[in-house]
């Protein structure tokens, strides 16, 4: 196809694909799938060879969140019978970032739920920072904290943290339907303080909360222009209790448009398989290791991952390797500062939520549903099987961070 030769000949160039062009991957049929997925691997494979990144993420405090992000297992008026609990101790922490770097993982990301940390806050992380750093050598510590004030980044940065996470999630065009308690400006802005402090910007999006094509160009040519060194693409996890819980829009087929989408607007960005793979891509996961070259080990914030073995296994079977501590994820160009996946003429150009795995959707945030007759819930319930539905997959974190039972790591 004349349209993948190009958008591989633009990949390998770092040059911009156009939006006619990225929206145009988006439409591919399901019979060219696989040219889809083998192009886009070709960039995938120049800018990171057949290394897979492990990332591990650490819920430091679960649930009770004041913001109503409709797609939140954590949000306000969530009825999702998750974790609950407060600051985990830095030695709890550090103990359950261990498991994951033990299972393979070169970077910890540390999440809480929340709007954005007190003062108070960035002590108690550094504190954990600094504890998982001294007992784990050479590990990343990745932070997302939720929005940040003025100095916070720099305090972060100084007790040793490697980046920061805060992602887009959507476009800016329907960022207030899915979120009203704070804005698309207020992420962008969080972001802009991480890199001013020099973290390693880490921000993404949800897929699958009822966007159109369109939103999700939108949104992931933001985030070339932001120039994030990492993108996680998450796909909605429809939590029971959630505004969103009854999103079921999404195919393996469409997920893999979507990363190959990706991987084309920002070909030497980390692009990360984050939360919900295991839900929408099903036994299709091993083809998206040819799009992205990092993923989540084990469990995420709220809800259960595959086991730790299985995603090592995985991997190994279709043909790929862990990329090791010792090696550095990026390309030179990046990791010297020297270009980036913004949008600079001439060059590349272009989980509080979570590093990518709160995922939970629509109606007026907070609303009680009006009562339902037995018949309307029973149609209800009908429809929550609609054909893509797998809500047997969709299983609340109850291992790990904030329990008394072992990690999957």
């Amino acid at each position: 196809m004349d349209l993948l030769n190009t958008l591989v000949d633009k990949g390998l160039r770092r040059e911009l694909p156009t939006r006619e062009e990225a929206l145009a991957v988006l439409a591919t049929p399901d019979d060219e799938l696989l040219d889809v997925v083998a192009a886009a691997g070709k960039v995938r494979r120049q800018w990171f060879g057949r290394r897979v990144k492990l990332n591990y993420l650490v819920n430091l405090k679960s649930g009770l969140c004041p913001e109503d992000c409709s797609y939140c297992s954590q949000r306000l008026g969530s009825k999702a019978e998750i974790l609950k609990y407060t600051w985990l101790k830095p030695d709890e922490a550090s103990k359950a970032a261990a498991a994951g770097v033990a299972g393979g993982a070169k970077r910890v990301c540390l999440v809480a739920s929340g709007r954005g940390p007190t003062d108070r806050d960035v002590d108690r992380v550094s504190q954990t920072i600094e504890a998982i750093k001294e007992q784990n050598e050479g590990v990343e510590v990745c932070a997302c904290l939720g929005l940040l004030s003025a100095g916070q980044a720099d305090r972060l940065r100084s007790a040793g943290a490697d980046a920061y996470n805060h992602n887009l999630n959507t476009s800016e065009g329907t960022y207030g339907e899915i979120t009203t308690t704070h804005t698309y400006a207020d992420r962008v802005d969080t972001v802009h303080q991480a890199q001013a402090a020099g973290l390693s910007a880490c921000s993404g999006l949800i897929a699958g909360m009822g966007e159109s094509d369109a939103d999700l160009v939108d949104v992931v040519f933001s985030l070339r222009e932001l120039d994030p060194d990492s993108v996680p693409v998450n796909f909605l996890i429809p939590f029971e209790g959630t505004p969103l819980a009854k999103e079921w829009n999404l195919t393996p087929q469409r997920c893999l448009r979507i990363l190959a989408m990706v991987r084309f607007v920002c070909p030497d960005v980390e692009v990360r398989l984050a939360g919900g793979r295991e839900v929408h891509l099903r036994s299709m996961q091993p083809l998206a290791l040819h799009l992205v070259n990092s993923i989540f080990l084990g469990d995420y914030l709220t809800s259960e991952g595959q086991a730790g073995q299985a995603d090592l296994d995985m991997i190994a079977d279709a043909g790929f390797e862990v990329e090791g501590a010792g090696t550095t994820t990026l390309p030179r160009h990046r990791a010297d500062g020297a270009a980036g996946c913004g949008s600079h003429s001439g060059g590349c150009a272009p989980e509080a939520d979570s590093c990518g795995s709160h995922s939970g959707g629509c109606a007026p945030c907070g609303e009680a549903p009006e009562p339902q007759s037995a018949p309307a819930a029973a149609q209800e319930a009908q429809d929550a099987q609609a054909p893509g539905a797998r809500t047997d997959l969709v299983a609340v974190r109850r291992r790990g961070a904030g329990t008394d039972l072992a990690p999957n790591a």
